[in-house]
């Protein structure tokens, strides 16, 4: 099984999604954060099912999908790294 590595950037993603989502209901905050860390945490499990990053098209660079956001990864030797967690309706620049 592959290592997990949390960059800065999506470690900083889910804190302001779950702020966001804490104004109005911090039950729901609380309930995401946890849906997003087990599904990351499945990902070294399976890394190729997730799809690759229509955007990007490079095969490395995937994603998963969780209600509305978007939990990408890149592939790597040993590693899995979650890169960054956005809203679906956004287009990840380049990475």
């Amino acid at each position: 099984m592959a290592h997990l590595i949390w960059s800065p950037q999506a470690a900083a993603d889910l804190q302001a999604i779950c702020e966001f989502i804490a104004r109005d209901s911090p039950e729901y905050a609380r309930l995401f954060a946890g849906q997003v860390v087990g599904l990351v945490e499945s990902i070294p499990d399976h890394p190729q099912a997730g799809r690759v990053v229509p955007e990007m098209e490079t095969p490395e660079l995937r994603e998963r999908l969780l209600s509305n956001y978007r939990i990408v990864y890149r592939l790597k030797k040993d590693a899995v790294e979650i890169v960054t967690i956005l809203h679906g309706a956004r287009l990840l620049r380049e990475m």
